[in-house]
């Protein structure tokens, strides 16, 4: 009917238009024959067709109805008319969808900036809506500071530290929005309730334990993903865009380039890899909003591995990106069939299993599952219990500072944290550490 930059320029006014007021057929017919001069004759087939397919207005998706009235307007047989110009545009009404969970009820991007305090280009500016994190070479135009740890396995891990005002936006996000949403209940990472000691309790006595680990976790997250978690909160669509921007990140090119290749010639693909999706929006590692993002991105993944693990009478419980299985004889007999699988899965709901940090433990070795000793109960290795044991005797001995070699800021809290962490696995071990950590002479 006309040309695609025209459609799409009515499609969004008549769209504004339709979903500014009353939603019936002389309502919308009214008010597209205010926005668009001259009036039409096929504004009124427009108007049925619209409500046919939306019997209440679609207020939480102007997005959707835009594209809709797109689709129908290219479906409209050819014209001789010239296309009507946009004499008005209306402020269309919004409204939250469905809310599962009670999230705060914010319909417009206006009134996301003023739940966050702060003003609506500011809150452009911290969602990057011009896209300059990603170009500028500048790094107070910047909303993210970078650094990158080695790993011997695999290409450097980036960390993304959100500056202060962002760091502190997310961070409302987090507390006031995902906290009500809930994860998995396989999901032990992050999330209220559960842990580490969790995650591995799990996993306690068993014949055989499996884990794997997922690539490029927080990377693997994009854009899109993190967009429908929003939606289904019940935001809108313009909402929900700002709400991924703001707990989203592209990286800087510079950034990316600093990095030096890989020498091992089977990290290339994994390093190629890590650095298209750090091209483009994804869950920044460093962010205080993306381990519950990811955790309910990875709600899915959960649930079908959470089936398949019931199916063939196996535990599945996962830490962040660590996958862990464990079960009888017949898993180790299976194993490699079993893995499979899981990549299978992991695969297809947008994740990538590590096959280099895969391990297999049965119960006539060592079984650990992030870092706690699981064969006949909850434990730690007997390697850290015996080092922290002599730090703390000869702290007792020579006085603590000797043993401070890492010039820990507060050495005593860091004992205290170290012995508690025992303690919660182990109370007799605990209580013996405990012990040797009453005698120390913390003014020596």
């Amino acid at each position: 009917m006309y040309d695609h930059l025209t459609r799409a320029s009515l499609s969004r006014c008549l769209a504004d238009a339709f979903l500014a007021g009353a939603w019936n057929e002389n309502r919308l017919v009214g008010r597209a024959g205010q926005a668009l001069a001259p009036r039409r004759g096929w504004i009124g087939p427009l108007v049925r067709e619209v409500l046919a397919v939306y019997h209440r207005p679609p207020a939480d998706r102007p997005r959707e109805l835009t594209r809709f009235i797109a689709l129908q307007l290219e479906q409209m047989p050819p014209s001789d008319l010239d296309p009507p110009r946009v004499r008005r545009w209306f402020v269309a009404e919004l409204a939250m969808g469905r809310r599962r969970w009670p999230v705060p009820d914010l319909a417009s991007a206006g009134a996301l900036a003023g739940w966050l305090e702060v003003a609506p280009g500011h809150l452009d500016w911290l969602a990057d809506a011009r896209g300059l994190e990603r170009t500028t070479a500048t790094e107070r135009l910047r909303n993210y500071r970078y650094s990158w740890l080695p790993r011997a396995a695999g290409p450097p891990r980036l960390i993304e530290r959100p500056k202060a005002r962002l760091k502190a936006i997310q961070r409302r996000l987090l507390h006031e929005i995902l906290d009500w949403i809930p994860a998995h209940e396989s999901a032990h990472g992050f999330t209220r309730g559960r842990s580490v000691r969790s995650h591995a309790a799990a996993h306690t006595g068993r014949y055989v334990v499996v884990g794997l680990d997922l690539k490029d976790f927080f990377a693997s997250v994009v854009a899109g993903r993190v967009f429908g978690i929003f939606r289904t909160a019940g935001y809108p669509e313009p909402v929900a865009h700002v709400l991924t921007a703001l707990t989203t990140n592209a990286v800087p090119v510079e950034e990316w380039a600093s990095v030096p290749r890989p020498r091992d010639p089977g990290l290339v693909g994994a390093h190629h890899r890590l650095g298209r999706r750090l091209a483009t929006p994804h869950l920044p590692q460093g962010a205080p909003t993306s381990p519950a993002l990811a955790n309910l991105v990875a709600f899915a993944l959960d649930r079908r591995l959470a089936a398949l693990a019931r199916a063939t009478g196996v535990t599945y419980t996962r830490y962040a990106d660590d996958l862990t299985f464990s079960g009888p004889a017949s898993l180790l007999r299976g194993a490699d069939r079993f893995r499979s699988s899981v990549a299978d899965i992991a695969r297809e709901e947008g994740f990538r299993v590590n096959e280099r940090k895969s391990t297999l433990m049965t119960r006539a070795g060592r079984q650990r599952v992030c870092g706690v000793v699981v064969n006949q109960r909850l434990n730690v290795a007997r390697t850290e219990y015996d080092e922290l044991k002599a730090i703390l005797h000869n702290a007792a001995r020579s006085g603590p500072s000797s043993q401070n070699r890492h010039a820990v800021a507060d050495f005593r809290a860091h004992l205290l944290g170290r012995i508690a962490w025992v303690e919660s696995l182990h109370p007799g071990r605990g209580e013996r550490l405990r012990a040797r950590f009453e005698v120390i002479d913390w003014d020596r």
